[in-house]
């Protein structure tokens, strides 16, 4: 993505549920390609394609250990994610706090304001009260 930002990779990245999958398990522990495979029911060639995507947003590095070539997680990049959402998450918390103390205010007021008496109701005999049209 030539020309993109940082960012819009990152979520671009995070938006497959299998790409998060994967983030998960290089959360617990570094994995090789065939350990990442395993629980997923994608090809191994398929979870490479998803590891170069995660590798070009930084979100992974990988290691070469003799013939094993092993993914970890590059937590840095979440924390710029995480970082950008909680500006919207303290927006909400402040719309939410106004709105509680807006409800408080409507309740107040009707607490402070009598109840109107309910007028008495008279029966109805559908002997006398019936009209002709």
């Amino acid at each position: 993505m030539a020309g993109t930002d940082q960012l819009s990779v990152v979520f671009s990245a995070l938006a497959d549920p299998t790409r998060r999958a994967i983030l998960s398990g290089l959360a617990e522990r570094d994995a090789t390609v065939t350990e990442l495979t395993e629980p997923l029911p994608i090809s191994m060639p398929a979870v490479s394609r998803h590891l170069k995507v995660l590798e070009q947003a930084a979100l992974i590095s990988r290691t070469r250990s003799g013939k094993w070539r092993a993914s970890h997680l590059e937590a840095a990049p979440l924390r710029e994610a995480a970082d950008w959402i909680e500006r919207y998450r303290q927006f909400w918390d402040s719309s939410l706090t106004r709105l509680d103390a807006h409800l408080a205010a409507v309740q107040a007021v009707e607490h402070a304001t009598p109840a109107a008496e309910p007028s008495p109701r008279t029966p109805i005999d559908p002997a006398t009260d019936w009209e002709e049209p």
